[in-house]
């Protein structure tokens, strides 16, 4: 789909099989509706028929002294509390209309509507909800029919915004594609995205773009690294390991030259819970516990398509966590990459220790920032829901700068505590540390706390997505959270 814009304040003469024009709740006319109603007909039509709910659509045809086929009136709901996350609404019900009426293409009039969002954001808004409202899963089905192409879409503006909404609807448009990549990673199954597939992807992301290069270490290498706590995890599984590295360098070699950003995604591609086996009620949405690693290939994705002057890193250790006689046990013990020592108490608890090493495999790059993305425990579920991801930092300014970043782009994050007396908690009477707390209170802090134990020589923060990484219900798939958030961050950096 191809966003372009129009500098045409001449509405009445755009000739388009769709324009969409906004209008708001209480019988209220946006700008672009004030201008076309010369007639005061749609004025008449919202009084009497049509309640301009957010994304409610009103198809008007053969209006007097206007070239385009049809004018569809699109509720933007109470005027006084339009807002960013009511314009992706409203454009998503767009496209929806489009591809059910089989138009592949319409113009859109309305991003000017809300001065409290300029114009750079309201496109990039626009675009992304778009863009993602195009996805269709269709991998395994046997049916590949598709949903309506839709081939353009035209965004009005004047001679002031013209560059900025441009901007925005690429910089719209490279984080829909990334999340749409993340949403495709976490909703496939876990039989055709294995550890071996992820590999895979990452060399296909590096072949697309020629500044991601790709490097997949195979169990052997792992081993070299004496990755012990993550190969812990693999051990019970069929499938062998991957430890995935891929790096977008700038193409400005002043650039590149800046400490990377280093992103860590949980890869856990299926989670059984080992030996300490999950109940099996939803136990088909564990496929959904590679959703970090999903996320990152998103971002990388996006950064570069966007070309950003930032070097981006992401670190992936993907693997099973199944039973079987080779699986690790309760009770074990078991080295890390950094030298100290894990009691395992609880084998479901394995997303920390497949993250453990690959945080220590991030002290190489020299990282101005880590930041790991995981879906670490349920617990944070009962903190936050299903709206807030959960942020944990041992950087203050890292952690103000994560959750601007998440309230702008609407993908929000709640800071969670750490401290001494939640570590404390991870005391074993037989190894440095247990990777589970003595009691399940606080179990997203202790598995963050767990992680910190790791990250003392950078600045760090951990983002735990398992209440927002993906929907259940009828509407069950991968949401693409939080590559918004993390987009949105590395973009003011």
């Amino acid at each position: 789909m191809q966003f372009t814009t129009q500098s045409n304040r001449t509405f009445e003469q755009i000739k388009t099989p769709a324009l969409f024009v906004g209008v708001y709740e209480d019988g209220l006319l946006g700008d672009v509706a004030a201008q076309l109603d010369t007639a005061g007909k749609i004025k008449k039509i919202l009084a009497k028929e049509f309640k301009a709910k957010i994304g409610q659509l009103l198809v008007l045809r053969e209006l007097d002294n206007i070239a385009a086929e049809r004018v569809v009136l699109v509720g933007l709901g109470k005027k006084d509390h339009y807002n960013a996350n009511n314009l992706m609404k409203a454009q998503a019900a767009i496209v929806e209309y489009l591809k059910e009426s089989s138009l592949s293409e319409g113009v859109i009039t309305f991003l000017s509507e809300n001065q409290t969002i300029n114009s750079l954001e309201a496109a990039r808004f626009a675009a992304r909800a778009a863009t993602l409202a195009t996805y269709e899963y269709t991998a395994t089905f046997s049916d590949k029919l598709t949903a309506f192409a839709i081939k353009k879409l035209v965004f009005t503006t004047n001679k002031d915004t013209d560059k900025d909404v441009a901007l925005g609807l690429a910089q719209g448009q490279a984080i829909a594609n990334g999340m749409n990549l993340t949403r495709e990673l976490g909703n496939l199954p876990s039989n055709i995205c294995t550890p071996t597939y992820l590999g895979q992807q990452a060399k296909a992301l590096a072949k697309n773009y020629k500044t991601v290069s790709a490097e997949v270490l195979e169990k052997k290498q792992i081993e070299a690294l004496k990755m012990g706590s993550f190969l812990s995890v693999a051990a019970g599984s069929n499938q062998d390991p991957r430890f995935i590295v891929l790096q977008y360098q700038p193409e400005s070699k002043k650039h590149a030259k800046q400490k990377p950003i280093v992103l860590v995604g949980k890869g856990v591609t299926f989670d059984t819970g080992g030996i300490s086996l999950k109940p099996g009620l939803n136990m088909d949405e564990m496929k959904y516990d590679m959703c970090g690693a999903a996320t990152v290939f998103g971002v990388i994705r996006t950064v570069a398509e966007l070309g950003l002057n930032r070097p981006v890193i992401a670190l992936v250790p993907a693997t099973e966590n199944m039973p079987s006689g080779h699986a690790t046990k309760p009770g074990d013990i078991v080295t890390s990459m950094s030298g100290q020592t894990i009691e395992i108490l609880n084998t479901d608890a394995e997303g920390r220790l497949i993250l453990c090493d690959a945080l220590t495999y991030a002290e190489r790059f020299n990282p101005e920032a880590v930041i790991d993305v995981a879906t670490l425990t349920g617990a944070i579920i009962v903190s936050l829901g299903h709206i807030h991801t959960g942020l944990f930092a041992n950087d203050d300014a890292l952690a103000e700068e994560l959750l601007a970043s998440g309230k702008k782009a609407q993908d929000t994050a709640w800071l969670m505590p750490l401290g001494e007396a939640y570590s404390e908690r991870l005391k074993s009477n037989f190894a440095d540390m247990a990777n589970i707390a003595s009691s399940p209170a606080g179990g997203s802090i202790t598995a963050a706390s767990f992680l910190a134990k790791f990250t003392q020589k950078y600045s760090w923060a951990h983002l735990d997505i398992a209440g927002t990484a993906w929907t259940s219900g009828a509407n069950k798939g991968a949401s693409g959270r939080p590559v918004p958030l993390l987009v949105e961050f590395l973009l003011n950096k």
